[in-house]
């Protein structure tokens, strides 16, 4: 079955919430729960795993091969259709994306039902990945890996931040990825301190300070990648903060394991980065969920709660930003296990000297 046992899971946790079916109107949750890639469509799954999946007539055939196990109703009237086929006293919205009009009108077709919100319940779903998943995030990581060390076999010096960028991409889509994961950063020089850095027109120039964080998308799922490396010669400091920034990452990176709080692994890299003395330096987000997306839940933060649950993929991105100088900043993407955690993007960490 094309949704590995996701609506089922989800009916177990509406009757845990005490809700008897959920309107599902975020389209990266309708995919995930169905399949369906289209731009317009819902599904309304009841508390018994039971679903019925809206669309319009533009995406009649298309919603026939990727959705084939669910009942489909053809109509423009998403909410309407979805709200006569409900029943309940109780019902659940996804109250973090639904319009307010949208409410409205479930309302108007519901009067006499509760709408209470189901918070992130899809989302929470969504943190542990299926085998299926794993197997996408695997080929997506390989691809923007291998992309990479193709580019960095070529000349960079004297071409653009943009030509490199656009060089990088393309390679990921030869390799079979259907789109890139995201635009990609490629800073060089003092524009590597930048954290989200967009190309330019300035020339990669020897003794250059490279930042690449880029990405491949397989079947929906995101790579997401970041290394930092050097054109010509490294100098004593760019050694140092690469070095610091190492650090910091195999130690946010160890302590991604099953059952240990998320919080933790942010403790483990900055602490390193205090260590060093480059704390101060560190100006960014430590690291994300992804896959559907390329940011989602869980975030890695000092006030984060809960656990990790294996299968949990996430990244780990701690950086140091020089103005002025330079930055470095490595980012995996990490695949969380009962034991060591597996890191996806298995290009080397070391600070590679580029021709």
């Amino acid at each position: 079955m094309t949704t590995y046992g996701r609506l089922d899971r989800l009916g177990e946790e509406l009757l845990d919430r005490s809700l008897e079916g959920l309107f599902v109107t975020t389209l990266v949750n309708v995919r995930y729960l169905t399949g369906f890639t289209g731009s317009n469509g819902a599904v309304y799954v009841s508390a018994g795993g039971h679903a019925v999946f809206v669309t319009d007539g533009r995406y009649r055939d298309q919603a026939a091969v990727e959705v084939p196990d669910l009942e489909h109703v053809i109509s423009r009237d998403l909410l309407g259709e979805m709200a006569r086929r409900a029943s309940g006293a109780d019902l659940g919205i996804e109250s973090h994306t639904l319009s307010v009009d949208a409410l409205a009108r479930l309302t108007e077709h519901l009067p006499s039902t509760r709408l209470q919100s189901a918070g992130r319940v899809v989302e929470g779903l969504r943190e542990t990945k299926d085998a299926v998943e794993v197997d996408a995030l695997r080929r997506a990581c390989e691809i923007s890996t291998v992309a990479l060390g193709q580019l960095l076999e070529g000349p960079l010096v004297g071409r653009t931040e943009r030509e490199v960028a656009r060089d990088l991409e393309n390679r990921m889509l030869d390799l079979g990825a259907e789109a890139i994961a995201f635009d990609t950063i490629l800073a060089a020089g003092d524009n590597s301190a930048i954290p989200h850095h967009s190309p330019t027109d300035r020339l990669l120039v020897t003794g250059d300070l490279v930042k690449a964080d880029f990405g491949a998308r397989v079947d929906g799922y995101h790579a997401d990648c970041t290394r930092t490396f050097v054109l010509g010669r490294a100098d004593d400091w760019q050694r140092e903060i690469h070095t610091a920034v190492r650090q910091s990452q195999e130690a946010g990176v160890d302590a991604l394991r099953a059952g240990s709080a998320v919080a933790d692994s942010y403790g483990a890299a900055t602490a390193a980065l205090e260590t060093s003395g480059w704390l101060h330096a560190f100006t960014t987000g430590l690291g994300h969920g992804v896959g559907l997306e390329i940011h989602e839940d869980p975030f890695i933060g000092p006030s984060q709660t809960g656990k990790l649950a294996s299968r949990t993929v996430l990244t780990m991105e701690p950086g140091i930003y020089v103005p002025g100088r330079g930055g470095v900043r490595i980012e995996d993407t990490v695949l969380v296990n009962p034991g060591a955690p597996e890191v996806l993007t298995t290009m080397t960490k070391d600070l590679l000297e580029i021709g």
